[in-house]
């Protein structure tokens, strides 16, 4: 969230686009940093011997089964769309 104040902060109308644009080009690279960040930090929390529920609770309240999949690496299948009712 810093890292986002801290664009805003920019006076230069062209200096702030210009970065924005450059981290949102780079964007997939940091979510995969991202996601292998948190990863970690779960699989951390396991071996100091939290609970999938505890670490759940940690990562915002999601379901236990959520936080053990974060822990193994999964990500989230995109659901199908729905259809629509005829």
């Amino acid at each position: 969230m810093e890292a986002i104040e801290a664009l805003e902060a920019i006076e230069d109308d062209a200096a702030c686009a210009s970065a924005v644009t450059k981290v949102l080009n780079d964007w997939p690279e940091h979510h995969s940093r991202l996601r292998e960040i948190r990863q970690r930090r779960v699989l951390s929390l396991k071996e100091q011997g939290k609970t999938w529920a505890e670490i759940a609770t940690v990562l915002g309240g999601v379901h236990p089964t959520r936080a053990q999949q974060i822990g193994a690496g999964l990500r989230g299948a995109k659901r199908p769309p729905k259809k629509e009712a005829e």
